[in-house]
């Protein structure tokens, strides 16, 4: 083997084995040094058995990071002390990556003074579920709330406004969370009602938005947001593309996610969707298409099994069919 194989090698075998090993035990003795009487702690550990931490080698770095042992001491015994004031800096909290984030949603039951909606949140493990969590923070930054920049999550400034504004409610609180699956135990046991339950939410919802904009009103938010680009608006201003074929009088736009005829409100019906077969149809291929009835060869459709092929697309009947002749 390599030295780099027989390395991975060796690890993958140590982790085995030290999964059947002895446990690693030691003594942890913590004593208090009574300096003027303000209470000072110092915690010395002494291994007892190594077990399975014999099968790794201590490298270097473990054995300069390890602590010295404490001396032999006896209770009331006289100490010297060196008294000092360290003097430094502390640092910010770091960002979370999207992944961390998954895991306080799972483990926000901790943040909720309430111990029996602690209980229900560790016993449905937070918020969301395994399979709607990403998808939850897929959502937030569809949204605009966050930022996810090399898997750091950052908030931008519509998502301060909007904390901001829910500050205090229990749209901010995970115990709504955990007050709505406790009644949803109770259903699943047949304690509760369906409809009660769906009662209670339409009542809150409805007292949501009358007290709402009243909270907004006393509350300072101190973020101002840009003003709204409207350029977006205007890339889906429709675009002329041909005559429609069907009815002769109008003319068939391109639209957001379509081609339509501008005389639709007279009866005409033609459409040309804007994505045929997972392949995108660009405004050229549908004036051909009306025009001349046919497109040239256009690679890239996939077929509903997945396969990629490439084909001429005709217009029949005001339809659109592959051509493989």
């Amino acid at each position: 083997m390599s030295p780099l194989e027989r390395n991975l090698y060796e690890e993958v075998v140590r982790t085995a084995l030290a999964m059947f090993h002895r446990d690693y035990s030691y003594t942890e003795t913590k004593v208090t040094t009574d300096v003027k009487g303000l209470p000072f702690y110092t915690i010395g550990k002494t291994e007892r058995d190594k077990g399975w931490k014999e099968i790794f080698p201590v490298s270097k770095k473990s054995k300069d990071s390890e602590e010295p042992a404490l001396p032999p001491l006896e209770q009331n015994e006289t100490v010297q002390s060196e008294i000092a004031v360290k003097e430094g800096k502390t640092q910010p909290p770091k960002p979370y990556t999207e992944g961390q984030l998954i895991t306080m949603m799972k483990t926000c039951g901790k943040l909720v003074e309430d111990q029996s909606e602690t209980d229900v949140l560790k016993e449905i493990e937070g918020l969301g579920t395994e399979a709607t969590r990403s998808g939850i923070i897929e959502t937030i930054k569809k949204h605009g709330y966050i930022s996810v920049i090399k898997n750091i999550v950052s908030i931008t400034d519509k998502g301060r406004v909007l904390c901001q504004a829910i500050e205090g409610s229990l749209l901010a609180s995970p115990s709504m969370t955990a007050k709505w699956e406790s009644y949803l135990r109770k259903i699943g046991n047949g304690e509760g009602t369906g409809e009660h339950f769906l009662n209670n939410v339409s009542k809150f919802i409805n007292s949501m938005l009358e007290a709402v904009p009243n909270q907004l009103e006393g509350q300072k938010i101190d973020i101002e947001l840009p003003p709204a680009e409207k350029s977006s608006r205007r890339s889906y201003a429709p675009k002329e593309v041909a005559p429609c074929p069907a009815c002769g009088n109008g003319t068939i736009l391109s639209r957001k996610s379509f081609y339509g005829c501008s005389n639709y409100k007279n009866g005409c019906k033609q459409t040309f969707p804007g994505v045929f077969l997972k392949k995108k149809l660009t405004p050229a291929q549908v004036k051909l298409l009306c025009t001349k009835g046919r497109t040239n060869v256009i690679k890239g459709f996939t077929s509903t099994g997945g396969k990629k092929f490439d084909a001429p697309l005709e217009l029949k009947d005001g339809k659109l069919m592959l051509d493989f002749k």
